[in-house]
């Protein structure tokens, strides 16, 4: 039996979690189980720059941080399932791979 991989990653955590429990939901209702979703580590980009304009002056230092959250969500080849979620409202901050696997 082929199965499907889910792969979610996005910045925002709660719209993550909203569409992995969405997901979860329509296969719950389908009677299929799945596995996941299953937490990867968070990527981490760090960007450190100087507060002055010019350079000069005070060595203070603006600390930015952006984290990558990713899951992944394993189900069987089911034809509805897979269509009730491809309907699924996915916001612009998730991005959603689906992959076929022997």
């Amino acid at each position: 039996m082929s199965r499907v991989r889910i792969k979610l990653q996005s910045i925002d955590i709660n719209a993550l979690n909203d569409i992995c429990n969405s997901i979860k939901e329509i296969a719950g209702k389908s009677g299929i189980n799945i596995g996941g979703p299953i937490p990867l580590p968070t990527k981490r980009l760090k960007v450190t720059t100087r507060k002055s304009p010019c350079g000069d002056g005070t060595a203070t230092f603006d600390r930015f941080e952006m984290r990558i959250h990713k899951r992944i969500i394993d189900l069987p080849a089911n034809d509805r399932v897979l269509h009730a979620i491809m309907r699924v409202y996915i916001p612009r901050t998730v991005n959603i791979k689906i992959e076929m696997k022997d």
